[in-house]
């Protein structure tokens, strides 16, 4: 399903104790509009969802996994393995996610998304990071479908950065990836979501550290967004989309509406799921 038609504004928080991530995030979001990007904790961001990076059975006994369980009380990982057992059988693949209330004023939804499949896994070789990021952003979609305009608001940590060893100019690039599809189409189908990455960013370990991939849609007609579907900030769609069936790759120079026609320019702005469960 295309999106095609202007939205309620989604805010977007990207946060992270680790500076050299901050930085990464910084140089690949430069030209990216409506993006709010700085130091800190997750756990202070007042926002409708966090997303929280996690393993396949969603235990959160590591990295943010385990400071949020800390800040949101055992029963949040209950939720999620309890969502994780009702819609994926127990283990929850990359590139897919679930949204469970979370018990909390502050944030109302965790999203979780499997950036490995075991605890404490060496994800640095793989796409793990923009399948995660991705799905994560599905699952906005979906929430938004189910309760229309639930979540207005997200915030995301540096994924795979830490307890995946992931370098941080990879992870911000490979989030950049996950958060420019969420604007550009979205995926009533996780197999879909995860073939159409992996097919794309297959050869980008031979890539320049510096460029980033955008990914192309799956061509489908266009089709009215549903009722109360949150839009990313600064992202203006035409009512009849029409996408190419080449990748598009991109340097962290600023782009301009010759090869970019969703992200604006000017802007220096540094600043596929299950619904949630009732």
């Amino acid at each position: 399903m295309t999106e095609s038609s202007v939205q309620p504004t989604l805010r977007v928080v990207l946060t992270d104790v680790n500076e050299r991530v901050v930085e990464a995030w910084r140089a690949a979001f430069a030209d990216t509009p409506g993006i709010e990007i700085r130091r800190g904790s997750i756990l202070g961001e007042d926002v409708d969802a966090w997303v929280t990076p996690t393993n396949s059975r969603g235990r959160m006994d590591g990295g943010v996994d385990a400071a949020i369980k800390r800040h949101l009380g055992s029963g949040i990982q209950l939720r999620v393995q309890r969502a994780i057992r009702d819609r994926f059988a127990g283990a929850l693949p990359v590139g897919s996610a679930v949204c469970v209330p979370s018990g909390a004023t502050t944030p109302r939804y965790l999203i979780s998304t499997p950036t490995m499949v075991q605890s404490s896994q060496n994800v640095s070789a793989t796409l793990n990071v923009a399948l995660a990021c991705a799905a994560a952003f599905q699952a906005v979609h979906r929430q938004n479908r189910q309760t229309p305009g639930s979540i207005r608001s997200v915030a995301l940590v540096g994924m795979g950065a830490q307890t995946g060893r992931v370098p941080a100019r990879v992870c911000a690039n490979l989030m950049w990836t996950g958060y420019t599809l969420f604007h550009d189409h979205w995926f009533e189908d996780d197999d879909e979501l995860r073939a159409t990455i992996t097919t794309q960013l297959n050869d980008i370990e031979n890539a320049p550290a510096e460029e980033r991939v955008r990914i192309v849609p799956p061509k489908t007609a266009a089709e009215p967004v549903p009722a109360g579907h949150v839009h990313p900030a600064g992202h203006v769609h035409p009512a009849d989309p029409v996408h190419s069936s080449t990748t598009t790759t991109e340097s962290t120079s600023p782009m301009t509406d010759a090869n970019d026609p969703w992200l604006s320019p000017n802007s220096s702005t540094a600043a596929v799921s299950p619904g949630c469960r009732s």
